[in-house]
């Protein structure tokens, strides 16, 4: 099994910036790529951005070239920076992990006030 847990969310200005982590433990070995995906209630969960155990990066159209994810091997941890945020990305943002089984952080609130 992969553990994940996530931090960095929290309340900012719109323009501001904030960094997400998500550190990984358990099978980490078993796990092929990673990503932040990202939901508002009462809407299906999207893909914000990947990367993969290559270190092939995909983004979501509406965050394409203000995010850049990036991931610390020695650590374990994937980054998600937010840079030049907007109303519109104030969602909870989930880890994601796919090995076996696709495996879920149990997310965190980021709040972009205009």
């Amino acid at each position: 099994q992969v553990q994940l847990v996530e931090s960095g969310g929290g309340l900012v200005q719109a323009g501001g910036s904030l960094r997400l982590s998500c550190a990984a433990s358990g099978s980490i070995f078993s796990i092929n790529g990673m990503g932040w995906y990202r939901q508002a209630p009462g809407n299906q969960r999207e893909l914000v951005a990947s990367i993969s155990r290559a270190g092939i990066t995909v983004y979501g159209d509406s965050v394409q070239g203000r995010f850049t994810i990036s991931r610390d091997n020695a650590k374990n941890t994937i980054y998600l920076q937010m840079n030049s945020l907007k109303p519109d990305d104030t969602d909870v943002y989930y880890c994601n992990a796919n090995a076996d089984f696709t495996y879920w952080g149990q997310g965190t609130q980021v709040t972009v006030s205009s």
